[in-house]
């Protein structure tokens, strides 16, 4: 099957053609630990869950944030099946420029146990959303200086008392909704 590769610290990308069996995945990050992203229309972008632990470049595929090597197969239904996107398209697509507030939160990030894609679940007006952590940053990345500040040094007094940061981020999150009106 046909995939795309990103090299996360050069950004190289190569075409690839792969085996697919239950484990070609795992294999390639050497990880069980893996996560799905959607980001292109008519495709899937796998990511090894460990990169942002180990410090691994970010960058943006469009407007999502992604860590480290990543694999990009073409999704039907849930089937993963031959890249539909062409080396040319995805290149235009990607984007190193990482600003300072992301290069903070995700060095602040790195010291815990939290996983940007993993969801929970905040309410607004009696609905209940699922977010993530990737969605917290990009709010507060478009905030105001003081509110991007607050939120880094909230952030390094949580991870100094030993507090969960994901708890730490969906109350974010909340804040963030709740103030969405």
């Amino acid at each position: 099957m046909k995939a795309l590769s990103i090299d996360g610290q050069s950004h190289e990308l190569k075409e690839l053609e792969l085996n697919m069996t239950a484990n070609t995945v795992y294999t390639f990050f050497s990880s069980i630990l893996i996560d799905e992203l959607e980001g292109i229309k008519e495709h899937i972008i796998y990511s090894d869950a460990n990169a942002l632990g180990e410090k691994k470049q970010a960058y943006f595929i469009g407007e999502r944030l992604v860590l480290g090597d990543a694999l990009v197969f073409g999704r039907e239904a849930i089937s993963d099946v031959d890249v539909k996107i062409t080396q040319e398209e995805l290149a235009s697509l990607i984007n190193p420029n990482i600003n300072e507030f992301y290069k903070s939160v995700l060095e602040l990030l790195a010291q815990s146990e939290m996983n940007l894609y993993r969801t929970f679940v905040v309410e607004k007006n009696g609905e209940k959303l699922a977010l993530n952590a990737e969605w917290v940053l990009y709010t507060f990345n478009i905030a105001d200086e003081r509110t991007k500040e607050y939120f880094i040094n909230e952030l390094k007094k949580v991870l100094e008392a030993d507090e969960s940061v994901a708890e730490y981020i969906q109350k974010m999150a909340q804040l963030a909704m709740n103030a969405a009106g």
